[in-house]
């Protein structure tokens, strides 16, 4: 495999979880509570793609392949948590 390849593989493995945090937080920004537009979109992006893609490893290291339901359930749980712990810690005392 070339590094061109490798490059391209590890792309395509990023992408779900990147772009489905970005989806997620523009609608957290754009629906959701006033805490979330305080946040910011692009917080609210990163804190999304890190939380999908730590799922999205672990579904990978538990099921040994990529593109199962299983996988993918993991990634957008990973997702959901790292929102909402992130909007929880920016509430208010």
């Amino acid at each position: 495999m070339s590094p061109l390849d490798a490059l391209w593989h590890v792309g395509n493995l990023l992408a779900p979880p990147w772009c489905v945090a970005a989806v997620m937080a523009l609608l957290l920004c754009l629906l959701w509570r006033p805490q979330a537009r305080a946040a910011g979109w692009r917080r609210l992006w990163l804190w999304g793609g890190v939380g999908g893609t730590l799922g999205l490893g672990l579904g990978l290291a538990l099921v040994g392949r990529d593109g199962s339901m299983s996988t993918y359930a993991l990634m957008l749980a990973g997702q959901s948590l790292a929102q909402w712990w992130r909007l929880e810690r920016a509430q208010p005392a």
